[in-house]
């Protein structure tokens, strides 16, 4: 049942499979060529079946995917994959997204890292700038939709330099009814950019503020070069998060502060919205967050200095030798 496709498999008599891009347990990726509309590429994901699950709750978990499935059709916006159709064949659900060309970021800032460099803050707010529009967008859907798997292998930065946040595999709609949420797509996410609260399932507490979580890890990946600690080792051994700034001292105080805002272990300590996360990451437009998102004219004092102390330690050094020749000099003669 975990097979995966072969090459050259046609999927409802249009879709062509080319290769395989990724799996896991959960199901599989594949890049496929539209043989409706020539020259077309898509990605086309696979979703599994829980094993041993009886007809009733496969008939269940079915409906619920093309609930879901239905949801991501309508959804349209420049920083995600346009999904363009959904079925079922051989019991598996599959998702018919745009192909989208480019490297991932986490490739990218591997590639920063074999290179013993870090990626610019400048750059990394661009994208991040395009990552908080996305899911402005998904979070203000009716129901809201939760991505759940923010992450630098998920995101991909197009030849025209657009970001898009690709994989869709651990979407949940937020349940009408009450803040719980519902899925067909069993999962947990990657455990250095998932929160705690997210381990718990269906019947875990996850809403908006478990997405700001796992971005505000990805940004810490990014401009650090390094995963950060997982929440599950963070809840048994506080403290093993290292701050951004001790890893990469060219991070901003404000970046710094904003990234540990998103992942604090508690969902009530951090930003409680998308807008929020703006405003402490880029120091505009909520006025909720007061304050907190501008840096105090000490704090800008701080970091000129964190950021150019091999030039006050100069400064300090040319300064100590004129007192020092000054008072060993001998008096000038009385005239």
């Amino acid at each position: 049942m975990n097979q995966t496709l072969p090459e050259g498999t046609i999927l409802r008599s249009r879709y062509k499979i080319i290769e395989l891009i990724g799996h896991g347990g959960m199901g599989a990726v594949y890049r496929a060529e539209d043989l409706r509309l020539q020259g077309r590429q898509c990605a086309i994901k696979e979703v599994l079946p829980e094993l041993g699950l009886p007809p009733d709750m496969l008939q269940q978990m079915q409906e619920q995917f093309y609930r879901e499935a239905s949801i991501l059709a309508r959804l349209d916006h420049p920083n995600l994959p346009k999904v363009s159709d959904y079925f079922s064949y051989h019991g598996r659900e599959y998702l018919v997204m745009d192909f989208v060309p480019g490297r991932d970021l986490k490739e990218i800032v591997d590639e920063a890292r074999r290179q013993g460099s870090f990626l610019s803050e400048r750059r990394v707010l661009g994208w991040a700038a395009q990552l908080l529009d996305a899911l402005e967008y998904l979070h203000g859907q009716d129901p809201p939709v939760l991505h759940r798997d923010i992450k630098p292998s998920n995101i991909k930065l197009t030849p025209r330099g657009t970001i898009k946040l690709v994989d869709f595999g651990l979407v949940k709609l937020m349940a009408p009814d009450d803040s719980r949420t519902v899925t067909v797509v069993q999962g947990r996410g990657t455990v250095q950019y998932t929160p705690l609260e997210q381990y718990g399932g269906d019947l875990g507490h996850t809403d908006v503020r478990s997405d700001i979580y796992s971005l505000g890890a990805t940004l810490y990946h990014l401009l650090t070069g390094t995963p950060p600690a997982d929440a599950k080792l963070r809840f048994l051994k506080p403290g093993t998060l290292v701050p951004p700034r001790n890893i990469n001292p060219a991070i901003s105080v404000r970046t710094e502060r904003a990234i540990m805002a998103a992942m604090s272990m508690h969902p009530d300590q951090r930003p409680s919205s998308v807008a929020e996360f703006r405003a402490l990451l880029f120091g505009t437009g909520d006025a909720r967050v007061g304050t907190l998102g501008n840096p105090t004219f000490s704090e800008e004092w701080q970091e000129a200095i964190h950021l150019n102390s091999w030039l006050v330690g100069a400064a300090l050094s040319l300064i100590a030798v004129a007192l020092t020749v000054t008072l060993l000099a001998p008096p000038l003669p009385s005239p």
